[in-house]
């Protein structure tokens, strides 16, 4: 009896990976030319009615400065678990963030969001600098940033 549950248990484990299918995502965000140091960016995911879900990438390497990434920080709770490593450094102006991540499946064309909230010393805080729907057919089509994001791609 326990030779077969064994092998029932075993043969689960190598079948539940294949039934969670992921892609490979390139974000790329670029920022403009503004004046002043390095820009904290919170990369983070979120269902249709902008509820936190998940942190996907921070670009700034002082959490004492993540509070003005605010709503990234408010869905987070800046609990370190939902960013160690998923941390760079900040991104300076007109400069270009590259990043490769795997998201599942299921949140492509499920209404889920990519939000981007940015913030640069002495400067202004941006809520939802960027807001892009998680759509297949979105997938290269650049979304213009409402602060110092200039642009905005996911791509597959």
């Amino acid at each position: 009896m326990k030779k077969r549950l064994y092998v029932l248990v075993m043969a689960a484990a190598l079948l539940v990976p294949t039934l969670a299918m992921a892609k490979e995502v390139k974000l790329t965000t670029e920022l403009t030319n503004y004046s002043g140091d390095g820009a904290y960016l919170a990369i983070y995911l979120t269902d249709a009615n902008g509820g936190y879900k998940g942190t996907l990438w921070i670009a700034g390497g002082k959490s004492k400065y993540y509070q003005h990434l605010r709503d990234w920080a408010k869905g987070s709770g800046m609990n370190r678990a939902e960013y160690d490593g998923l941390t760079g450094a900040s991104v300076s102006s007109g400069r270009t963030l590259k990043i490769t991540l795997d998201l599942d499946d299921a949140l492509f064309d499920s209404g889920h969001q990519i939000r981007i909230d940015t913030a640069a010393e002495d400067l202004r805080d941006n809520r939802a600098d960027v807001i892009a729907p998680l759509t297949t057919e979105g997938a290269d089509k650049p979304i213009k940033g409402r602060g110092y994001v200039k642009s905005f791609t996911y791509a597959f």
